[in-house]
């Protein structure tokens, strides 16, 4: 993406995931990319192995920081002592923005360890919106959110995902990480044109687009059918 606020003014190029089995590769090899994204809470530690590798791969690449915890459209009070160590790991990478994803999926002090859709209504709007720009003026970073794939809807919602989406950035006045991936998933899941999606995001806040695969599940057997719909892959810890 072009260089804006929402990015952190920083035209990084093309980058990939780090996983574990890219390790030994990238510190051998060091093959020619220019950056890579974590998912922050894999490195959320003291010590150890995370860490020491973490820190070999930032002495000759940039990275950036996406998370899967922070979840957005939760309620409950932000735990003041995991923003602490994010922001710590948010020091150490240098990570010119961080994304998390559209989403809630703890309740009570339980987490899902699961991205889950949420109702698209004002209320939503607005006690996410305010979470956002909490834990952005806390890192002090720009945040972008990410869209993610869906597979239920609430019947209570008031708009469209593209408008709740955009809604959401523009009281928070954050950026937005656009998973073109995820819009095709919901998209079929959902029966929507993903072309309306696009055109309802403004681009001016869009500060990183991911694309990845998904699995198309089809009747495999006469006597036995997977559940109809389109999965997105998973971002795990």
């Amino acid at each position: 993406m072009p260089a804006n606020r929402h990015n952190g003014y920083t035209n990084l190029g093309i980058g990939i995931g780090l996983r574990i089995p890219h390790y030994q590769h990238i510190l051998t090899k060091k093959p020619v990319v220019d950056w890579f994204e974590i998912i922050s809470e894999n490195y959320m530690v003291d010590g150890g192995r995370p860490l020491e590798i973490l820190d070999k791969i930032l002495e000759q690449y940039q990275v950036i920081q996406h998370g899967v915890a922070l979840y957005f459209g939760s309620t409950e009070k932000y735990n003041r002592n995991q923003l602490q160590k994010l922001k710590a790991l948010v020091r150490r990478t240098k990570t010119p923005f961080l994304s998390d994803h559209l989403c809630w999926g703890s309740v009570d002090g339980k987490f899902t360890h699961d991205l889950l859709p949420m109702p698209y209504t004002f209320e939503a709007v607005e006690n996410t919106a305010k979470r956002i720009r909490y834990v952005s003026d806390f890192l002090e970073i720009p945040i972008c959110v990410e869209n993610v794939s869906s597979y239920a809807e609430f019947h209570q919602s008031e708009m469209t995902e593209w408008e709740f989406l955009a809604e959401v950035a523009e009281r928070a006045d954050c950026g937005i990480l656009l998973d073109v991936n995820n819009i095709y998933v919901s998209s079929l899941n959902h029966g929507f044109n993903p072309f309306d999606y696009l055109k309802g995001i403004d681009p001016t806040r869009v500060g990183q687009i991911h694309i990845a695969g998904h699995t198309n599940y089809e009747k495999i057997h006469p006597r036995y059918t997977r559940p109809s719909g389109v999965r997105s892959g998973l971002e795990t810890l």
